[in-house]
């Protein structure tokens, strides 16, 4: 019986499509972050949650039109010049999209202004930046860029989190503010004050410092002063190994303060150094804490991540961005990174954390936020020990993307 050749035709394209999809160039993303210095285990561990979802997505079959996402790496070395000459470089190596956030709010800002800036000399040959953890409200406030997208929570919604828990907190009365000093360090300051003082007008602040981001060694002198003024509870948005060493501090001197951190439990080590003072109790929230109940996606995902890189799996939006981006691209049918972005506004996706929405006004990622604290397992609150000590994560209270969801101040200037 002789082939018809509508079905030759259909035999052909199907060939023609598989060869397209075999041949198709990588879709090139950056990684831009810090990979060496004094945060480079954070850097590190951003790095391979990215890494981790741009070989999941490839191994489910890649982008839309059978492409495969390639990630290139590069070490902003936590300067904004740096990663403005990454962007160059990576740019000039064929990247569409850059993946960065673990920098510092400063160095975030830099970069996508340079990517606008460098967008608006070429059209046609644009570069879309997606941040995982740079939660400058400013990126998606004032600053906004049409370029820019934003997936986590902001300095401002994290606080609103915060100071709707610590209202439920009378015994919090003495509160000291001691931050890095540097745009984001500011901005936890400002908002705990602002926020946490609305929330519990009869909380005192009893005092406010700002200190040197990455060269403080000794936090002793800063402990000692939080301690003659009869502190109870520290507003610190310190990372790495500068809240490490304060708790560490702290432990020494036997004094059991109450943190409340904007990602403590989602950078490497917080846990171990708690495990190992045994003093201090750390709050902090994010979109999700490892042995959270009633995630099992969640849990499967860290489960296979811890068996694919030998390390702990802490969190879900970093995972988000690669398979955000390829849903994006399927949607628009395109690699091309307007059509991307036009795509990607007002986004619904149902994740391994939750339901989330990337709010087109202002490409700020909605998402629900859940406070913790670092505590021993117990078998009933906290199951699951953590970085191999008998320590774990505590769920306080999950509030949903609308409960922190405030207004934006954006004016955004599209294409």
């Amino acid at each position: 019986m002789p082939i018809r050749l509508s079905t030759i035709a259909m035999v052909a394209a199907l060939c023609a499509s598989t060869a397209s999809a075999q041949t198709a160039e990588p879709f090139k993303i950056a990684f831009i972050d810090p990979l060496s210095g004094p945060f480079a285990n954070v850097g590190e561990l951003m790095r391979n949650h990215v890494l981790y979802a741009v070989d999941d997505v490839n191994a489910k079959g890649g982008l839309y039109n059978g492409a495969k996402l390639q990630m290139l790496q590069f070490d902003s070395k936590l300067s904004a010049q740096e990663s403005q000459s990454a962007l160059q470089a990576a740019i000039d190596q064929g990247a569409r999209v850059v993946v960065t956030g673990g920098s510092g709010s400063s160095v975030v800002t830099a970069l996508v202004q340079a990517a606008s800036r460098y967008n608006q000399r070429n059209p046609g040959k644009e570069v879309l930046v997606l941040n995982h953890s740079s939660i400058d409200p400013e990126l998606t406030g004032k600053s906004c860029s049409f370029w820019h997208f934003m997936f986590d929570a902001n300095t401002a919604m994290r606080m609103q989190a915060i100071a709707n828990y610590i209202k439920t907190q009378p015994e919090i009365k003495k509160v000291f503010l001691l931050n890095q000093d540097y745009a984001h360090g500011k901005q936890w300051a400002h908002y705990g004050r602002d926020m946490v003082g609305k929330a519990r007008p009869d909380i005192q602040f009893v005092g406010e410092t700002l200190h040197p981001m990455g060269r403080i060694k000794d936090f002793s002198p800063y402990v000692a002063k939080m301690k003659e003024l009869g502190t109870d509870s520290v507003i610190t948005g310190n990372w790495g190994q500068d809240l490490a060493l304060l708790l560490k501090s702290a432990g020494d001197a036997g004094y059991d303060l109450r943190y409340f951190n904007h990602s403590a439990g989602g950078m490497p080590g917080t846990v171990t150094t708690i495990s190992q003072t045994k003093l201090g109790r750390v709050t902090w929230v994010a979109e999700w804490h490892p042995g959270q109940a009633d995630r099992p996606l969640a849990d499967a995902r860290a489960k296979e991540y811890k068996a694919k890189m030998n390390q702990d799996f802490l969190a879900p939006r970093m995972d988000l961005v690669p398979r955000m981006l390829a849903a994006a691209m399927a949607k628009a049918q395109s690699i091309e990174p307007v059509k991307i972005a036009k795509a990607m506004e007002d986004m619904q996706m149902d994740t391994i954390f939750g339901p989330v929405k990337m709010r087109a006004k202002d490409h700020q990622l909605l998402l629900p936020q859940v406070v913790n604290t670092i505590a021993p397992v117990d078998g009933k609150l906290v199951k699951t020990g953590w970085e191999g000590t008998n320590y774990g994560f505590r769920t306080d209270a999950v509030y949903s993307a609308q409960q922190v969801e405030l207004p934006t101040e954006c004016q955004m200037k599209r294409p």
